[in-house]
């Protein structure tokens, strides 16, 4: 007979954490042997518990041992045990969630509120139907507060998301073309990220709005109970000053903020976590010295010197709207020299061919002195102007980049994860 969450939750209790991993340290952990599209998660359950484990948790009845429990369903067991913990909590959770700007909101909100609280959050991209969960199981009773990121690329998953983490406050970043695949349209894409707001709306939950954001806006009409920023009668103010390269603010007392962070697109993370500083007290000096002492990482945003060469690496995502925001916010650079790279946009679908197409009508637009395409699917963008250079892979593009040195420029790079275009950087 399968084992209970109660059960399980004892045995959780008795646990340093929760593992996914059997090749990862366990040290003490509760290892969830989960299935995998081409394997069976149990056949790992004694790796574990040989590493450290203390216990094992698996879908096979053969298996069922002292340190071996079994349950009909690993991932189901994982996400039952994670909501029952959540609610053994009474600490704000805030749900972030949107198509651009997730990670870089995340860890903004994070770097504001810990400067008051003991505050959780996502690590990396833990973001889906079993990293939440396990962000979830390390919340300790030390914790003040909460920030749980939500990605999705299908109808119905934030809401599977919010019925696990039950978000007591939530922000959506915005709405763009991103995982066109799976949702079908940029209103599917809405019905979707909008999953946050009707949980929140439903559970007397608080909503923080970006009232610069039309989409967002509409969307919220019917919430409750919302915060709103950074228009001058929002419940936080604040303006965009300049991004060029790097954003400067002025914020609501009249104090100027530079940041580490490039893109005029950004200005709206910096903002949000500013307004939920504020409706969580946190002193308006402290919020501004977080922004600014906010440093990107993981191929987001970053600026890198490489000899007389500035570049703008954004290499790990893309989809039709951050490309654009990306595109139009380097062509309104203040720069010597304006050489682009960007890489296939992936899981467009159908839509693929028309939304690569328009990217290279925007870049053609801008005034880049050299614009270079990377990717099948960049041939569509290639026909936008005859000067652009494409590249059907990374290779070619590399051995182009070696014939053809490029110094005394502003570079960007921008492309899908699945390009991996971050290796480019050390050819400069």
């Amino acid at each position: 007979m399968p084992h209970s969450i109660d059960f399980l939750y004892q045995k959780y209790l008795e646990c340093r954490h929760v593992s996914t991993d059997s090749r990862a340290e366990q040290d003490q952990s509760l290892f969830f042997a989960l299935n995998g599209p081409n394997f069976k998660g149990a056949k790992f359950a004694e790796q574990a518990l040989q590493k450290g484990a203390r216990y094992a948790v698996v879908d096979d009845p053969a298996m069922a041992s002292a340190n071996c429990f079994v349950v009909e369903d690993t991932l189901q067991a994982l996400q039952d045990l994670a909501r029952h913990h959540r609610q053994q909590l009474s600490i704000p959770v805030i749900g972030i969630t949107g198509s651009n700007g997730k990670t870089t909101s995340k860890e903004l909100v994070h770097a504001v509120l810990s400067q008051k609280f003991n505050t959780l959050y996502t690590q990396g991209n833990l973001n889906n139907h079993i990293g939440v969960p396990l962000t979830l199981l390390r919340i300790k009773p030390a914790h003040e507060m909460a920030i749980i990121e939500m990605g999705a690329n299908h109808i119905g998953e934030i809401a599977l998301l919010c019925s696990i983490a039950l978000p007591t406050h939530g922000m959506i970043t915005n709405i763009g073309k991103a995982h066109l695949e799976g949702f079908g349209s940029l209103e599917g894409v809405a019905r979707g990220k909008s999953e946050l707001y009707l949980h929140l709306d439903q559970y007397s939950g608080t909503v923080f709005i970006n009232t610069g954001n039309e989409h967002l806006v509409r969307m919220s009409r019917r919430i409750a109970q919302k915060i709103t920023f950074p228009a001058a009668n929002d419940f936080y103010h604040s303006e965009l000053l300049e991004a060029s390269p790097f954003v400067v603010y002025r914020d609501e007392e009249g104090n100027t903020v530079q940041t580490q962070l490039v893109g005029s697109y950004n200005y709206e993370n910096m903002a949000a976590a500013a307004c939920i500083g504020k409706y969580f007290g946190v002193p308006l000096e402290q919020a501004n010295e977080a922004i600014a002492g906010y440093s990107p990482v993981n191929n987001r945003s970053q600026v890198l010197q490489k000899g007389s060469n500035t570049l703008l690496l954004d290499a790990y995502n893309a989809n039709p709207t951050s490309m654009a925001a990306a595109l139009r916010n380097f062509g309104g650079m203040n720069a010597p020299r304006k050489v682009v790279i960007i890489g296939d946009m992936f899981e467009l679908g159908a839509e693929s061919e028309a939304e690569h197409r328009a990217i290279g009508e925007i870049a053609a637009a801008q005034p880049f002195d050299t614009v270079l395409l990377c990717g099948k699917d960049m041939r569509y963008a290639a026909t936008a102007k005859e000067t652009f250079l494409h590249f059907e892979t990374k290779a070619d593009l590399q051995q182009w980049l070696q014939e053809h040195p490029v110094s005394e420029s502003y570079i960007l790079i921008k492309g899908s994860r699945g390009m991996g275009l971050e290796t480019l950087v050390e050819l400069f």
